[in-house]
């Protein structure tokens, strides 16, 4: 008998550590015949903590676990028996029912930690026939058969970036992979180096055989030090059983890895300011041309891909560039994981076939919105990304229509927004994120982002005026054109999309003083109704301020003590307490 705690850092911050640590002292204890391994993040985080029961060729999940469970869940399975109370739920099975999984394949099922478990399923095979064959060109047409394009964001076909750095002059090449991931409310990249690092490993390597680089180098952030540390023991398990350093599987072929561990800039996912914060400088995109390609790492032919990029490699080299190429639309090939956040009943990672529509991903899979409040917007393409309104819920989630909304697809972070969420002030938190984020090197981006920024804060503070949305879109045009590299010029696609499909939020906020949304405190007055008010004076105790009191039997709001908490209006039995 086996049993499988997850232990990523969803399962971790959720209590999976003392889980473990009970079925360990259990197990210990009573002298159990049992198996006890962890596995990373299989996507249901919002289950989390959970644990595989394996008996025999049965497999019990149990979800939501604490301590308090384990007796019940041991003496059920030590009596062939299932503890139903805590079993997982069959229309939370369906999540994983619905998805297709390659990139994702292993996480949450094998042992991160156990090379021995990832090549027991075939792993480190795809490198090894590609050694054996000799033949690099026929690598990188098997990846442009596939029609992978690179999942960072740009979606920039792989074989292309492949073959540039194979053709290039000089000596030695590199490979990059860029697992920054500073995306808020994205951890595709997260839980793939958590729950299988050796994919990553063997894409890398494929990748470098493919264009004759002898070197890779995964760019990390830092805020991952589960990720660096469970990549740093894979990387030491693979040169231990020969599938990185010297003559690899007995060919003239050297391959070896190691990490850089970033300050988690978010500009550093460009891939020339990546390149330049591995060299020691500060991360500052470069102009381009010349592109990494020709001259990236210390001026040497570079190529640079993400995490979930590499992790399709060695799928697509076992089981043939078509079979990828079968599943998706005619130009968004294979599959594609996203980040499911906010306002969501079911968040987590979910790996579906490109080409699906977004209220597949969102209803079906993802479970709907929480405290069933209607879908209001779903941002795609983190803050360089766009807002994508529930009028377009069924656009096809593939880099072409995905763009057609004015936002990107991006690295896979999706975030549901439902009707309590104020789309002025959203595109103020992206901005406000992009602002501070930029390098500063050029003009556009350095200032325009705080001008726009300004504009904003203005509009959320109720002192919002005429001719503030033409200036909005004025600065977020010449943003776009001026900006040196891809953080600049998208940094506008919040504002944009809202103003798009939102324009009348702006309006209101601007005209009327009103925010729909009741978010912006400044434009919030909380009145006591007359009419339905008891006089309990449940509002005036909790009243944190003291903002209320009762006076000639009326109770009163000080509009000038009041801070907008909103806690009279939560309190109140009888809803005496209007919000406008």
């Amino acid at each position: 008998m086996k049993i499988v705690v997850g232990y990523g850092s969803c399962g971790l911050a959720a209590g999976a550590k003392d889980v473990y640590e009970e079925l360990e002292d259990q197990i210990h204890k009573k002298n159990l015949d049992i198996d006890l391994q962890i596995a990373g993040c299989i996507g249901m985080c919002h289950l989390e903590p959970i644990i595989d029961v394996y008996d025999k060729d049965d497999i019990t999940t149990y979800v939501k676990v604490s301590p308090q469970m384990i007796d019940e869940i041991l003496l059920s399975a030590l009596n062939h028996k299932k503890a139903k109370n805590y079993i997982i739920s069959e229309e939370d099975l369906n999540i994983l029912h619905e998805q297709k999984r390659i990139a994702l394949r292993n996480c949450g099922i094998i042992n991160p930690e156990s090379i021995e478990e990832y090549t027991s399923i075939g792993g480190y095979e795809a490198i090894k026939k590609c050694i054996l064959d000799k033949d690099p060109d026929k690598v990188i047409e098997e990846i442009k058969l596939s029609g992978l394009r690179g999942r960072g964001g740009a979606g920039f076909p792989t074989w292309f970036k492949w073959n540039a750095a194979k053709n290039s002059l000089g000596s030695p090449k590199y490979i990059v992979c860029n697992a920054d991931e500073g995306d808020p409310g994205a951890f595709m990249d997260r839980s793939v180096l958590e729950g299988d690092p050796h994919t990553l490993i063997e894409g890398m390597i494929i990748g470098g055989f493919s264009m004759g680089a002898n070197e890779g180098i995964v760019y990390v952030r830092a805020e991952y030090p589960l990720a660096i540390k469970r990549l740093k023991k894979a990387i030491l398990q693979a040169r231990e059983k020969g599938v990185l350093g010297k003559n690899l599987f007995g060919s003239d072929f050297d391959f070896d890895m190691r990490i850089k561990a970033g300050a988690g800039a978010f500009v550093c996912g460009e891939e020339t300011a990546l390149i330049a914060s591995l060299e020691g400088e500060r991360g500052m995109p470069r102009l381009k041309p010349p592109f990494p390609a020709e001259k990236g790492y210390l001026q040497y032919p570079t190529n640079i891909n993400n995490v979930e990029t590499f992790a399709n490699v060695a799928w697509i080299l076992q089981n043939g560039g078509k079979s990828f190429a079968s599943m998706g639309t005619q130009k968004s090939k294979g599959t594609k994981v996203f980040a499911l956040t906010g306002k969501i009943k079911k968040g987590g990672l979910v790996e579906v076939p490109m080409g699906v529509p977004l209220r597949k991903i969102i209803f079906d899979i993802g479970g709907g919105i929480k405290d069933d409040k209607k879908l209001k917007a779903v941002q795609m393409g983190g803050p360089s990304g766009g807002c994508i309104p529930l009028s377009l819920i069924d656009t096809s989630v593939d880099y072409e229509s995905i763009t057609a909304t004015g936002a990107i697809m991006g690295s896979g972070g999706m975030v549901v927004m439902d009707e309590t969420t104020c789309m002025v002030d959203m595109a103020r938190f992206f901005l406000d994120f992009t602002c501070k984020e930029s390098c500063g090197k050029c003009i556009h981006c350095r200032i325009g982002t705080k001008r726009m920024l300004e504009v904003l804060n203005r509009i959320c503070d109720g002192k919002g005026k005429n001719g503030d949305i033409e200036l909005l879109e004025d600065l977020a045009v010449q943003i776009k054109e001026g900006a040196l590299c891809g953080l600049g010029q998208t940094a506008p696609n919040p504002v944009l999309t809202t103003l798009k499909y939102f324009r009348e939020e702006y309006e209101k906020h601007i005209y009327e003083k009103t925010c729909p949304a009741h978010t912006c405190s400044a434009l919030i007055h909380y009145h006591i109704k007359e009419d339905l008010c008891r006089k309990c004076g449940i509002c005036i105790r909790s009243c944190p301020v003291d903002a209320i009191s009762k006076k000639d039997g009326t109770v009163l709001i000080d509009q000038q003590k009041c801070i907008k908490c909103g806690k009279c209006h939560t309190v109140c039995p009888f809803h005496a307490v209007d919000r406008k």
